[in-house]
């Protein structure tokens, strides 16, 4: 028995470690249309079979819902670390605060570009080789809020078009919670006092339900810039709710880490999370 474990431990070693030769990265895609500067970065497994169908992952970067970029070091990290397991990665700009309407803001735009980015994939899935019913999203901290967001609001907030924009599962890195009841946020363009049904409509814990897809979260105890509380929140309103989630808290690591802070590795993690709810292992 050791043996074997050994053996499987090996194994998943080894296709995490796997050479970064096998991505291919497809940078700048008008997943948007040709009039938007958002664009998004594909990783896809380098050698595809013919036949082979792969799940899918959106990246959602942060910045604070005002800065940030799909090319970050975290972004890269994520993206890479999917292909390199067999899925096909997307991490997307898209509508900053300060660049959406001078009285509205980028929000709820900028939600609305993450579940575009879902019904591209989908629309896409034949040329990417991508399963378009198993879809999953993660971010961090900014993108970490979009990301649940787009977890449990599957047919709510969706923008003008056709085609599911639901994901099967969603991985929340740090994002921001008890900010939407405690801050004036500037892709509101407006304040709490100003505008509060859409704050609420913008904090996850208030589309929570039963029936919502998986819900991974993590967050590091030495977090200065979005308190560890503010996943601790989001966690008890699902559990509440009786929704399918799971917290997981990262001693002494900070604010905006990837998959490989220095804490803990946490692929086996975010990649068993995925295998469970996107390939069914």
């Amino acid at each position: 028995m050791k043996l074997l474990l050994l053996c499987l431990g090996l194994l998943s070693t080894a296709a995490l470690l796997a050479n970064e030769s096998d991505v291919r990265i497809e940078h700048d895609v008008d997943y948007l249309g040709l009039d938007r500067e958002e664009k998004a970065d594909l990783y896809l497994p380098a050698n595809p079979k013919a036949g082979d169908r792969f799940p899918a992952v959106v990246i959602i970067h942060g910045g604070g819902w005002s800065g940030g970029d799909k090319g970050a070091d975290r972004e890269i990290n994520i993206g890479t670390t999917l292909a390199l397991n067999g899925y096909v990665g997307m991490s997307i700009n898209y509508l900053l605060a300060g660049k959406g309407d001078r009285k509205t803001g980028s929000w709820p735009q900028n939600i609305y570009d993450c579940k575009n980015a879902v019904r591209w994939l989908r629309t896409n899935a034949e040329r990417l080789q991508i399963d378009p019913d198993h879809i999953g999203v993660i971010g961090g901290s900014a993108g970490g809020h979009l990301a649940a967001m787009l977890t449990l609001t599957g047919g709510e907030l969706d923008p003008p078009g056709e085609g599911s924009t639901q994901v099967q599962c969603g991985v929340d890195l740090y994002g921001p919670v008890l900010w939407f009841e405690q801050r004036d946020l500037s892709m509101f363009r407006q304040t709490r006092e100003e505008a509060p049904e859409r704050y609420r409509a913008a904090d996850p814990r208030n589309h929570v339900d039963k029936n919502d897809p998986p819900l991974l979260i993590l967050h590091g105890t030495a977090d200065t810039t979005v308190d560890v509380a503010d996943s601790e929140a989001l966690a008890a309103a699902l559990k509440t709710a009786g929704a399918p989630h799971e917290l997981v808290i990262i001693p002494d690591a900070r604010h905006s880490f990837h998959l490989q802070p220095k804490q803990r590795d946490l692929r086996p993690l975010v990649l068993g999370f995925f295998d469970k709810y996107l390939k069914g292992k």
